[in-house]
């Protein structure tokens, strides 16, 4: 109830706020007039009424929710409202005359009557003790306190005799509630009379939503497929350089591995040709000296057998 209160409130605020506007049309101001007329005696009411709006303006938000595309589109699931029958007579009564003056004038309003009315039946003790083993956090701030709760289940059943309740109500329509003992359930989180409740309602249907809220659905869905796709196309990019730096580290450390065996090859190269230098230069290197020269001076024809001979002949380890 305090939601639908709350909301009806809201809209009439944002009705009235449009007459401060400069630029508001002839039409919006009388709207805005009304609205704050109406809030006007809201407040009066409410006032005058020990806090609380009277039934006719809560009738009158509550039948103007019923109303509302969400609810016509997708249905709607009443709980603490009406909680009498004069309550569920106003608000479901059918206020309209029919088109045609012969036919008969409708007992409810077609738009607003549930298909299904479903009573949750407990005793007294019952429900006092359930109330009393609500947990703390549950209980604060709401009117489920120990003295709060016997003070509105008394009222309720002053109210609710025998022959005048919302489910009198609705048995004379023929749209007969179905019955549910609460008490005989011990299952965690009432599971059994769940299972009722969906027997009793029915598989969910698909009213599908209207033509505005399904465009705006697209966009959202949209504007989340765009996220998406920026997203994930910054993380690709992010990955590709990471991938990009990576490969570079590991060829630049390929790199520096493959000179530095290069440089310990030629280090161990150098090494090992030292002894091999030294005894050339001291052996060989003199007399094959003079040899080369001696050709390049002679010239004969076969330089290979001439330098032979000549090794032979200044051969220093022989006499």
């Amino acid at each position: 109830i305090a939601d639908v209160i709350q909301e009806a409130i809201e809209k009439l605020e944002k009705q009235a706020s449009r007459a401060e506007a400069e630029d508001g049309e002839e039409g919006d101001d009388e709207a805005a007039q009304q609205a704050q007329e109406t809030l006007d005696l809201l407040n009066e009411s409410k006032q005058e009424n020990n806090d609380r709006y009277e039934d006719q303006y809560i009738i009158q938000f509550f039948t103007e929710k019923l109303l509302s595309m969400p609810c016509q589109n997708q249905g709607f699931v009443l709980d603490g409202f009406p909680k009498t029958y004069s309550q569920a007579k106003d608000l479901f009564g059918n206020k309209e005359e029919p088109e045609d003056e012969d036919a008969p004038k409708l007992e409810y309003n077609t738009k607003l009557m549930p298909e299904a009315v479903i009573s949750l039946d407990g005793d007294d003790e019952y429900l006092k003790k359930r109330v009393m083993n609500l947990p703390e956090l549950v209980v604060a701030g709401t009117h489920n306190t120990e003295d709060l709760f016997l003070k509105r289940l008394t009222e309720f059943r002053m109210v609710n005799t025998d022959d005048q309740t919302v489910l009198n109500y609705f048995d004379e329509l023929e749209v007969h509630p179905e019955h549910l003992d609460i008490t005989a359930d011990t299952s965690s989180n009432m599971s059994q009379v769940v299972q009722k409740v969906v027997k009793v309602v029915g598989a969910p249907r698909n009213y599908g939503p209207t033509e505005e809220e399904r465009l705006e659905l697209e966009r959202i869905e949209m504007e989340k497929r765009m996220k998406k796709e920026a997203q994930e196309k910054l993380e690709l990019q992010r990955k590709e350089e990471e991938e990009k730096k990576e490969t570079k580290r590991r060829k630049d450390e390929w790199a520096a591995r493959v000179k530095e065996v290069k440089e310990q090859e030629e280090e161990v190269l150098q090494a090992q040709s030292y002894p091999l230098r030294n005894y050339l230069m001291k052996h060989v290197m003199p007399t094959l000296n003079q040899g080369l020269i001696e050709v390049c001076k002679v010239r004969p024809e076969d330089a290979i057998d001439y330098l032979a001979e000549y090794l032979f002949e200044h051969n220093p380890q022989v006499d």
